[in-house]
């Protein structure tokens, strides 16, 4: 990220210079994108810091639902910058007034300084997309994005200079479109995460057949849910054990099982329910708690 960060500042300030340099439009979007870049990455930054400094008294259990509310933020600030550019290139088609003719020693600065951004965006992208970190992720999607980018703004520009004034604008709108498309998919994506989606019908078939394999003293296994609070699952299991057992066997049954769930990579949180039957109606009603609509 230290590395991503540094590399934005440098190719702001070139790339800034491309944009008064060549007075391209599609080069300005691809401006726009690098600072922002700087915007997005210090929320990124600020995520992975929180997530961190851990206060288990004012945040019980944990901050890791930081980090899809930060990605969220980077996303919608992305998106809102397509559809900024895509505003400005459609006023430049309906005013149609044509840019000057670069000269060739604007030319050669152009090629240049977009050239080297793409290149550098390139490295960290095949860099950034092996970590594990789902934020640092996050920075290989944004790189991936400058590297397509840099290319269509700098074929836009040069096209646009050379031949037909229109194609830095239309190429602009193809910049402001993609983004708008990326990044939405992105914002909903982390967006369902954080409301509580269901787990994969084969994620739910492996933490059953933990539940059944973990202990001989299991009668019936009632519920098995798993749903997305975040980055990670958070598990409920309702199991059925003899109605003679004592407390001191249940529990440590119950703890175990517990303990075994939450070992699983996908697993931030499990809670286990212990009962001696399983005819009795469910003990939670997300009905119940559904205000009623307006008359």
């Amino acid at each position: 990220m230290h590395i991503s960060n540094w590399a934005n500042v440098l190719l702001l300030v070139f790339k800034i210079y491309a944009t008064v340099k060549s007075g391209s439009l599609a080069i300005a979007a691809s401006t726009l994108d690098s600072l922002l870049d700087l915007m997005a990455g210090g929320i990124l930054w600020f995520t992975h810091l929180s997530m961190k400094s851990i206060n288990i008294y004012k945040y019980p259990i944990g901050k890791l639902r930081v980090q899809p509310v930060g990605i969220i933020i980077f996303a919608a600030v992305m998106a809102t910058l397509g559809f900024q550019v895509l505003v400005q290139a459609l006023e430049q088609l309906i005013k149609d007034t044509p840019l000057d003719k670069m000269t060739e020693e604007q030319l050669c600065w152009l090629y240049a300084i977009m050239l080297t951004a793409t290149g550098v965006k390139f490295v960290l992208w095949i860099y950034c997309r092996s970590s594990g970190n789902n934020i640092v992720r996050a920075y290989a999607k944004d790189h991936y994005f400058d590297v397509v980018t840099n290319v269509v703004g700098l074929v836009a520009a040069v096209l646009g200079d050379r031949f037909y004034w229109w194609i830095d604008p239309v190429g602009a709108i193809v910049l402001a479109v993609y983004t708008i498309t990326n990044w939405s998919g992105t914002v909903l994506e982390n967006a369902v995460s954080l409301v509580g989606q269901s787990a994969p019908p084969e994620f739910l078939q492996k933490l059953t057949y933990l539940v059944l394999r973990h202990d001989p003293q299991i009668k019936r296994v009632d519920t098995v849910r798993a749903y997305t609070f975040g980055v990670l699952y958070f598990v409920e299991v309702d199991i059925e054990l003899p109605e003679d057992l004592p407390l001191k066997e249940a529990h440590a049954i119950g703890e175990s099982l517990q303990i075994k769930i939450e070992e699983l990579s996908e697993v931030e949180r499990a809670f286990v329910h212990l009962d001696y039957e399983c005819d009795h109606k469910p003990e939670h009603s997300i009905l119940s708690r559904i205000p009623n609509s307006p008359p």
